[in-house]
């Protein structure tokens, strides 16, 4: 397996979602479900994901060499986005089938 992106890769996340008001709430709720739980309990004491689950995902995603792309991260995030708003009630019934 390969190690995780480095620093870099994470402040180019940063600006790429800072730039994007309407995902603030969407990360914060993926970085939150993407922690192990009890993850206050253990160094460093951050909500980051399991660095085994974030290795397994980059390679099936990026392949055993490949890089990771930061606009791979808007891309998810827009993507859980839209299925959080596709599960929201419709009182009115104005969404269509696309929500």
């Amino acid at each position: 397996m390969r190690d995780g992106p480095g620093p870099g890769f994470w402040l180019r996340v940063l600006a790429l979602v800072l730039a994007r008001p309407r995902l603030w709430a969407t990360a914060v709720v993926q970085v939150f479900r993407l922690a192990p739980r009890g993850w206050w309990r253990c160094p460093p004491h951050l909500p980051v994901p399991d660095p085994g689950f974030l290795a397994f995902r980059l390679e099936t995603q990026y392949g055993a060499a490949g890089a990771p792309d930061p606009g791979d991260v808007v891309v998810y995030l827009e993507w859980c986005r839209s299925l959080g708003r596709s599960r929201l009630p419709d009182p009115a019934g104005t969404r269509g089938p696309d929500g």
